[in-house]
């Protein structure tokens, strides 16, 4: 048994395709197939049951596969600490991350990163579906890190580090009639049109739900894909808005005002995969994010 055996096999039981696990790994089939025969013989049991229309895990497949990713991963840390004791921390690190954030200061962040482990190649991505999309790219392998701004209830199969948390507050055009009062709450915006991020934004998520569980009704009239921009539809007239709290000086002819009677809060947490420890870079880049937390405010 050897270190390419376990890969190849891993590669067959996760595609459940001899194909196209050679196309993953730039390789022939031929090539997948020879390596996957030689381990079974080496192993003295077959790993797959193979028909003309399908391939699947034999019991001893499936027992065998925790164990293969377990030991190649195990094997890569090996080599990358040996790497970095030698000429330094190598490898790639990709890292997800919401629009306009600045409670960490990213940029600081991967230029500090960078400075240290300059032989690091790093990866920076958002997601069109906000914090939703960017925890299904951690859960499929697509990222290694995310920030992202959801309830912990959204966030399973993954390791999950909290930053910050911040109020929600409500935003209204400084002629609205509430605009006088000392704080609102959510009942009092029954009827009201909203401006809100689109489905699968973290905060849009848990303010549909807050609504949801007061059986208070919500018609979101205008969905804008960055939360900076909001004001300037609120200040329009086009709508109210319950947003984590931004800065008011950013706001002219917006009132901002907190919710009283709600709980209703917004958490920045930072996710990896659940089951495995992160790659050694990853790792680098999480010590380091705890230093790069802005304590003025979530977003430009």
């Amino acid at each position: 048994m050897d270190s390419r055996q376990l890969e190849y096999f891993v590669a067959v039981a996760e595609e459940l395709s001899f194909t196209r696990a050679a196309q993953r790994l730039f390789t022939v089939q031929s090539t997948v197939s020879a390596a996957v025969r030689a381990l079974e013989a080496d192993l003295k049991t077959t790993l797959f049951d193979r028909s003309t229309r399908r391939v699947t895990l034999s019991a001893a497949g499936q027992a065998l596969l925790p164990e293969a990713k377990a030991a190649l991963e195990a094997l890569d840390r090996a080599r990358a600490t040996v790497e970095e004791a030698s000429i330094g921390l190598r490898g790639s690190v990709r890292i997800g991350t919401l629009a306009r954030l600045s409670l960490v200061n990213l940029a600081e962040l991967l230029g500090a990163f960078h400075q240290k482990y300059p032989l690091v190649d790093v990866h920076v991505a958002t997601s069109p579906t906000g914090s939703s999309g960017l925890a299904d790219d951690v859960r499929h392998g697509r990222l290694d890190v995310a920030l992202v701004g959801l309830a912990r209830s959204e966030l399973h199969g993954l390791e999950i580090r909290d930053i910050a948390t911040v109020p929600f507050v409500v935003l209204l055009p400084s002629s609205h009639p509430l605009a006088a009062r000392p704080a609102v709450r959510l009942k009092q915006l029954a009827g009201e049109p909203f401006v809100d991020m689109p489905r699968g934004f973290g905060n849009r998520s848990m303010v549909d739900r807050a609504f949801d569980n007061l059986g208070v009704p919500r018609r979101v009239q205008v969905e804008v894909p960055e939360l900076t921009t909001i004001p300037d539809y609120v200040r329009a007239g086009l709508g109210v808005a319950v947003v984590p709290e931004l800065e008011p000086a950013k706001a002219p002819g917006v009132v901002q005002l907190p919710i009283t009677g709600e709980d209703l809060s917004w958490t920045l947490s930072v996710v990896t995969p659940s089951g495995r420890p992160p790659s050694r870079a990853a790792s680098a880049l999480l010590d380091l994010m705890a230093d790069s937390v802005r304590p003025d405010g979530l977003y430009f």
